[in-house]
């Protein structure tokens, strides 16, 4: 069986960022798949559970409801090894045209308090679960180490 286009990047020199994954067609449409990396691959210890899950929810809200990408979000979501999130939208994109987008919505989940939108036993499968201080605190992490100095080397894979 031929690998998946993911399995190929070379997870050892993968550095956090944001990376176009993918772009597929779907009829007249171009979908970009992104891969935001918040931690080093086999490198730092992965994110919990709760920390992810407080950030799908927080990130997925603020993508729905904002003004330019709320009807070009077709998903947000944690990656299964728990080091970043993938982003799917609607169009042909590449790294560094999201980057704004990705500040702002890492800068609302670090400043965010209060009642994690949709953290209730009739909305999620799993409410208990949530993390908003280790979400805030990664957030920051990310905004500081990796969004606000980005460059290059963390736009494009690794070769």
């Amino acid at each position: 069986m031929e690998k998946i286009a993911s399995f190929t990047i070379d997870h050892i020199r993968l550095k956090p960022g944001v990376y176009v994954s993918r772009q597929d067609k779907v009829g007249l449409e171009v979908i970009t798949t992104f891969d935001l990396r918040i931690t080093s691959p086999n490198d730092e210890p992965v994110m919990n559970t709760a920390e992810v899950h407080t950030i799908e929810h927080l990130g997925a809200t603020f993508l729905r409801n904002h003004r330019d990408y709320g009807e070009k979000t077709i998903y947000f979501g944690p990656m299964g090894c728990r080091t970043g999130f993938y982003l799917l939208l609607a169009g042909e994109y590449c790294s560094k045209d999201i980057v704004p987008l990705i500040t702002e919505m890492f800068e609302f989940i670090r400043d965010y308090r209060g009642e994690v939108p949709g953290a209730s036993a009739r909305d999620c499968g799993n409410y208990l679960d949530m993390n908003l201080g280790m979400a805030n605190f990664l957030a920051d992490k990310y905004l500081e180490q990796v969004l606000y100095p980005i460059d290059d080397s963390r736009l494009i894979y690794p070769e």
